[in-house]
């Protein structure tokens, strides 16, 4: 059972601070948990520090913790791990003692999870993405599956629909189309409202490249439009 329904790509932009008058209809921490997660993906240190203190103000430290684990599936390990010593640093709070993410015995409950979670992301083009990720390489769906959607992605720890937004912000600050016009999908399927998703790509607009906040929200109308009919 699933544990949770729960070039330089930024042109050297390394602002933190979301743009006046873009917040709309997400709240401060929403705001300050996407752009955290945009920091990770795809902007320099300092920036991720800022973005850091400012969801320490208003975001639910468990929150923090979950985008920046998160972060290693989007923006890789040395993203993530730097990102986790300055939340270290920052907030004081130490590492848990334990955690389900270290019990790979769980492999399995993983993969069911990571079918159930996947499933729902990505609503009547599950199938196809299976086959077409398998089609690149075995390995690659099975680890979608079991590392990415079961052993992230299904943590009980955030919901889906604020993992999905988090993605949608990390994909779209590190110009990663493909994988930002799958998630637009996946955060609706996850229960965002198209305006939440619409407001993730406003309060994004100064860290993205030139041109992409325009041609996402483009991309975004497209999606909804498909979901519609």
């Amino acid at each position: 059972m699933m544990r949770s329904k729960g070039t330089d790509p930024v042109n050297s932009v390394t602002s933190t601070q979301a743009p006046a008058g873009t917040v709309g209809v997400l709240d401060d921490e929403h705001v300050a948990l996407v752009r955290l997660a945009a920091a990770i993906a795809a902007l320099d240190e300092d920036s991720v520090r800022t973005a850091m203190a400012r969801s320490a103000s208003v975001v639910r430290p468990v929150w923090v913790e979950e985008v920046i684990l998160q972060s290693y599936l989007f923006a890789g390990f040395p993203r993530t791990l730097n990102a986790a010593r300055e939340w270290r640093k920052l907030s004081g709070l130490p590492a848990p003692a334990d955690d389900p993410g270290e019990r790979f015995a769980d492999a399995a409950e993983w993969a069911s999870n990571g079918e159930e979670t996947c499933a729902v992301v990505y609503g009547p083009f599950y199938e196809r993405l299976r086959q077409n990720i398998r089609t690149l390489h075995p390995a690659l769906d099975a680890w979608m599956i079991v590392e990415g959607y079961g052993k992230v992605l299904s943590r009980p720890y955030m919901a889906l629909k604020e993992r999905e937004l988090c993605v949608v912000a990390a994909c779209a600050a590190a110009g990663q189309d493909r994988q930002l016009h799958s998630h637009l999908h996946g955060a609706l399927n996850a229960g965002a409202s198209a305006a939440e998703v619409s407001a993730v790509l406003d309060v994004l607009s100064d860290v993205m490249a030139t041109g992409n906040r325009d041609r996402y929200r483009l991309l975004l109308a497209r999606v909804v439009n498909s979901n519609v009919h």
